[in-house]
């Protein structure tokens, strides 16, 4: 099971959403401004997806 996508830098938040989900079923995939604050909690259930002005995945997304 993937850990982290680093092939989704540059895409679409929606396409980085739907591939995660793909790979990984049930998971939480928030979408958020990159730079955002969050808590340092580790979730097996969980995929940040930070974006950038523009929408697109801004660092690689990874369990979390």
């Amino acid at each position: 099971m993937a850990e982290q996508w680093p092939e989704l830098v540059g895409c679409a938040a929606d396409e980085a959403v739907a591939a995660i989900l793909r790979a990984r079923p049930g998971t939480e995939v928030p979408v958020l401004p990159a730079g955002s604050f969050v808590t340092m909690d580790y979730r097996e259930n969980r995929v940040r997806v930070f974006v950038d002005a523009h929408g697109n995945v801004a660092q690689a997304p990874r369990v979390g």
